[in-house]
């Protein structure tokens, strides 16, 4: 399976969301990372074909997604960062009723949503109302309804938002096991979601896709070091000022920083191993 993304660019009142966007995913998992408003959700509405593209195109398999219609559906799973449901209904009865907007025979559906339930861990809250559910849970019953269908394609806009670590590492246990021969796309801000279970990352800025590659390549490739130092703390805003600071602590003798700098930043500095949220922060406005 390809999903080849080519020239994508969408123009809101004058505005580039999404600008000439290309690239290529096939079976596994890809992170989307970016800040708020990098172009993430206007990206993945346009994959799941609710936003038409001003310019460029989307094809499964050489087939264009927007001429393709129900046939390109079929193969979709979608988790938008806010979901609908009828608050009054149960989990069991929402999952149904996704199943039949989707198509699938009673009987199919049945089985299928007593399947999902116990694969989400909602068996015990599956005659629950869906108002009565927590965050958690309610983003368990939006991802067993993404999957109903048994879909190739599974995209997830911000799964995590709004969950506690216990629910988020919970989430990225469940999304590697549904990532078995289909492709996933997560979009998140949140680094950590992502850093374990992608197999290549897709990095967003101002609506354009600046690096892809697995983690280590991502990592291996930041253009700038980073580096830990303890200043005085009358001299902590001067290098806040200069440099990147990812992070500050105050410690005995002053504060320890960690920046991002291409060149040792003082003498005493000390070089320290890069991980992800570093990259991610390296692409992010302010000081490099």
């Amino acid at each position: 399976m390809e999903l080849r993304i080519e020239n994508l660019t969408k123009i809101f009142h004058g505005t580039e969301a999404v600008s000439h966007l290309s690239c290529t995913m096939e079976t596994g998992i890809y992170g989307l990372l970016g800040a708020n408003g990098a172009g993430k959700t206007t990206l993945m509405r346009m994959l799941c074909t609710l936003l038409e593209p001003t310019e460029g195109g989307i094809y499964l398999n050489g087939e264009d997604i927007f001429r393709m219609g129900a046939a390109y559906r079929r193969v979709l799973g979608y988790l938008p960062q806010d979901f609908g449901f009828y608050p009054d209904f149960t989990v069991k009865d929402y999952l149904m009723y996704i199943a039949s907007i989707k198509g699938l025979p009673r009987a199919a559906a049945l089985k299928r949503v007593k399947h999902m339930i116990d694969q989400v861990g909602l068996s015990k809250e599956q005659d629950r109302k869906m108002k009565r559910l927590s965050g958690g849970m309610k983003r368990r019953a939006g991802i067993a309804q993404a999957v109903l269908n048994q879909p190739d394609i599974l995209i997830l806009d911000e799964p995590t938002a709004g969950l506690d670590p216990n629910e988020r590492v919970r989430f990225r246990n469940l999304i590697s096991e549904l990532a078995q021969d289909r492709l996933v796309l997560l979009s998140t801000h949140i680094v950590s979601d992502i850093e374990f279970v992608a197999d290549e990352i897709l990095f967003m800025k101002d609506g354009k896709l600046l690096h892809t590659g697995t983690p280590d390549e991502v990592i291996a490739g930041m253009e700038v070091r980073v580096w830990s130092l303890t200043v005085p703390v009358h001299e902590a805003s001067a290098y806040e000022a200069r440099y990147k600071v990812t992070n500050r602590k105050a410690v005995s003798g002053g504060i320890l920083l960690r920046m991002l700098a291409e060149e040792r930043p003082h003498p005493e500095a000390e070089e320290e191993s890069a991980v992800l949220e570093d990259v991610f922060l390296s692409y992010s406005d302010g000081k490099e």
